[in-house]
């Protein structure tokens, strides 16, 4: 009796405090550094045999990529960063995913809401804030893995989800994550269409950018962030999508690291975090009101035409929802 597993009961979403800016995930989540793992985040989820299923029969990602991308930023941001709201954007989110369910190719069925496969989403976007802090920032001790990754345990309560798949602790995460990446995880369509950028179109950051001079840097810019992107792998996935990387691959991206951690210290605090998160950091800081309403993806980033009327589709109003911000005073 006394060696039987503990179930840890799923929490009720409205009782879970949440995460607030003196959590890490507050500082490393938001920041614009995270898109530069986006690819890797990508590749990760759909090797997942259930998540990878749901995008190939449901997702038109790979039609809007820039799209879908910073669009699902603003939701996915704020179950960490809305405060009082959290809970109710976590059922948001989760509330997108009740539809996508089915049978894949090889007789398995699927359902983006089933615990396993919804919390290996949710254990990368964890270890994607890590990576940031680690790889790209000032790196982390072990005591602060651990205090991320309790954060990354309240930020999952949020959804209302079966506790079942979430590990125990930071060692049992790290055995969870090893066992993932060399048991469980698959080479499929969705991923290797996540590490083919060869035709991806420009940023909207670089909607300057003349379309001849785009095309000429497109293929260094796709042959970087591939290489950029397996040595954030686990080894197990590299050996699985058939990438070497070798020592020297290594010191080159730690270098890379150093030089992205170093040039960001330059970077205006507010200039450094996603708007959604910039939110939440303002209302903190009194810059914001507590009943403002959330900030929210711009029109050139909803879906397709056809699919606005998706329920699996998060579509933002008309403007950002900052018209109504009350300025009010930074409380001392």
């Amino acid at each position: 009796m006394g060696d039987e597993p503990r179930v840890r009961p799923s929490p009720r979403p409205a009782d879970v405090e949440p995460l607030g800016p003196d959590s890490l995930t507050w500082k490393y989540f938001g920041d614009w550094r995270g898109v530069l793992l986006a690819p890797w985040a990508g590749a990760m989820q759909n090797m997942h045999p259930g998540l990878g299923a749901g995008v190939a029969a449901h997702s038109r990602f790979f039609e809007e990529r820039w799209q879908r991308l910073f669009r699902s930023l603003y939701p996915i941001g704020g179950v960490v960063y809305d405060g009082p709201g959290a809970a109710e954007t976590a059922r948001q989110v989760r509330g997108y995913h009740n539809t996508i369910k089915g049978v894949d190719d090889r007789g398995r069925s699927y359902h983006a809401l089933d615990p396993d496969t919804f919390y290996w989403a949710h254990s990368t976007f964890f270890m994607l804030t890590l990576l940031v802090a680690d790889r790209f920032g000032p790196g982390l001790g072990e005591s602060e893995k651990h205090r991320l990754f309790d954060e990354h345990v309240t930020w999952w309560r949020l959804y209302g989800m079966s506790m079942r798949p979430v590990p125990e602790s930071w060692p049992d995460f790290l055995a969870y994550w090893d066992r993932m990446a060399s048991e469980v995880l698959e080479d499929n369509r969705p991923t290797r269409e996540v590490l083919d950028i060869r035709h991806i179109a420009r940023p909207p950051a670089l909607s300057w950018m003349p379309h001849v001079v785009w095309r000429a840097l497109r293929g260094p810019q796709a042959r970087f962030t591939v290489w950029f992107t397996v040595g954030l792998f686990p080894p197990a996935v590299r050996e699985r999508l058939g990438y070497r990387w070798t020592v020297r691959d290594e010191r080159r991206l730690r270098r890379i690291g150093r030089v992205v951690h170093h040039a960001w210290r330059l970077v205006p605090f507010r200039f450094r975090y996603h708007p959604r998160a910039r939110a939440g950091w303002e209302r903190e800081a009194g810059l914001r009101a507590a009943d403002a309403p959330h900030v929210e993806s711009p029109e050139r980033n909803s879906p397709l035409p056809d699919e606005q009327d998706s329920p699996k589709h998060y579509v933002p109003p008309t403007g950002w929802g900052t018209r109504s911000v009350r300025p009010v005073r930074r409380q001392r």
